[in-house]
């Protein structure tokens, strides 16, 4: 598939059938994951991969996805994937020679780069997806939940669940109502030169 193809077909699924992902496919979305960027080369991030139906079960009661018909949906992939970032990993980073910050003092760091880096990866996972002919959703733990779900699969404190991926084939999948929002446009949001207040209220705002 063109890489604009998938950029565009990128959406997402929050129903699946039951087919498996095949090893190879699985293993391909994983290793493209691994070519993010992150700052320093840190690469601070793991995955969990959760794929035998116990483990799924499990998983689901750890982070309490509720009973309902959507839910029991997304409930169907095949495919787990927790995507973990380790501050601690950066900070050990930029503490080198070459980076020289020994004191280790988080706030020298304009946004927390662990978690975006984290992101990047999840986001080339969801286009591999998309280019293998999957489904994919990006879901956020509840911060009530994250204790369970270390406790439920032994994740160390210092690894951080920004999220989970769930993967699989799409069944017939109703859009978001979100997205009745509507995408906004390059007008909208980009800025060229200087800020342009008018820009970003847009053409129908301003009117």
């Amino acid at each position: 598939m063109e890489f604009q193809q998938v950029v565009q077909r990128r959406r997402m699924v929050r129903n699946y059938t039951d087919a498996p992902i095949y090893p190879e496919v699985r293993e391909r979305i994983l290793r493209n994951a691994l070519r993010a960027p992150s700052a320093g080369f840190s690469q601070g991030w793991a995955f969990l991969v959760v794929e035998e139906l116990a483990d799924r079960e499990r998983f689901w009661t750890a982070v309490a996805l509720p009973d309902t018909p959507p839910a029991r949906s997304v409930r169907r992939a095949p495919l787990i994937v927790a995507a973990l970032s380790h501050k601690q990993a950066y900070l050990d980073r930029y503490a080198e020679p070459d980076k020289g910050w020994t004191d280790r003092d988080e706030s020298r760091w304009p946004a927390p780069y662990w978690d975006i880096d984290t992101g990047f990866a999840a986001l080339l996972m969801l286009q591999t997806a998309v280019d293998a002919g999957l489904g994919a959703c990006f879901i956020g733990i509840p911060p009530a939940r994250i204790p369970a779900f270390r406790e439920a699969f032994g994740v160390p404190e210092q690894y951080h669940p920004i999220g989970y991926l769930t993967l699989g084939h799409p069944a017939h999948d109703m859009a978001s109502p979100s997205l009745r929002r509507g995408r906004r446009s390059v007008e909208q949001v980009v800025h060229r030169g200087r800020w342009n207040a008018v820009a970003e209220l847009g053409p129908s705002a301003s009117g």
